[in-house]
């Protein structure tokens, strides 16, 4: 008998969206892997599903250490069954373990397609959708955050971030610093639940609305970079030759700033540096 390693994606939100499959799924392994067991049963008993396997708690402390034994039951001809709180196994979420050792091992992986809040907020933000990339949870320290958003400052697609509801504002906040407050993006949470919503507006004016405060489960997706912005080195350009024909710089810069989507305080170092440089 041949043993598979299936991943099964479940309701981000509304139970109702679960498919057929994953119920079956979960009445017939022999083994499943959840992120959080209580959750697991509770969905079970919201389907009205019998998990009749065993049930492994299956999370990201003790991960690398169970996906071998996962293996070894694959191995032995068993179905193991991997699912996580929401959504897909391996977005954010514990299974990439698991996978990296069937894909070693040589064992059959496949995958029960279904809810997905990447997809889903993607779908809602009103932002292109033909190229993205999905980033996940930023750092948490404000240093480290804003390093990881210095890096993506070039990014020409669609960008999707996860985020706790606690930090929405304060990242907000920082991606309109180091991105531009114009840059568009939206904000869901509580998909497919009942009180879902998403918002669409600039950065800055979603960081506003999140400073008083916002609860649930969050999707960020926030605009690519224009391919057709103007560089650095042009509007450090542009403001020079305005301060040369009178301008203050300050003005100059928060102009740019404002219609470029480039932060006026990189954009004022950099007009500064160049100054500088032109008067040495």
């Amino acid at each position: 008998m041949t043993g598979r390693l299936t991943l099964a994606a479940t309701p981000i939100g509304n139970v109702g969206d679960a498919s057929q499959r994953l119920k079956d799924a979960l009445q017939g392994a022999d083994a499943v892997a959840a992120e959080d067991t209580r959750r697991l049963r509770d969905m079970a008993r919201r389907l009205d599903v019998t998990v009749t396997g065993d049930v492994w708690a299956v999370h990201d402390h003790n991960e690398r250490d169970k996906a071998n034994e996962l293996i070894e039951r694959v191995q032995a001809g068993q179905w193991v069954l991997v699912v996580s709180d929401a959504g897909m196994p391996t977005v954010s979420d514990p299974g990439f373990r698991v996978v990296e050792a069937a894909v070693a091992a040589g064992v059959t992986v496949d995958v029960l397609p279904g809810p997905s809040a990447v997809l889903t907020a993607l779908a809602l933000s009103g932002l292109p959708t033909d190229r993205f990339c999905f980033e996940g949870f930023l750092p948490r320290k404000d240093g480290e955050k804003r390093r990881a958003l210095t890096a993506l400052q070039s990014e020409p697609r669609t960008m999707v971030f996860f985020e706790a509801p606690h930090r929405l504002a304060a990242t907000l906040e920082a991606m309109a610093e180091t991105w531009g407050g114009e840059r568009r993006a939206s904000v869901s949470r509580e998909l497919t639940k009942t009180h879902e919503e998403t918002r669409r507006a600039s950065l800055a004016e979603l960081a506003r609305w999140a400073a008083d405060g916002v609860r649930g489960e969050i999707v960020i997706t926030v605009a690519g970079r224009d391919a057709g912005a103007p560089s650095m080195e042009a509007l450090v350009a542009e403001a020079l030759a305005r301060v040369d024909a009178g301008e203050r710089a300050k003005d100059a810069v928060a102009d740019l700033a404002q219609t470029s989507g480039v932060p006026r305080r990189e954009l004022y170092s950099a007009v500064l540096a160049a100054r500088s440089d032109r008067g040495a």
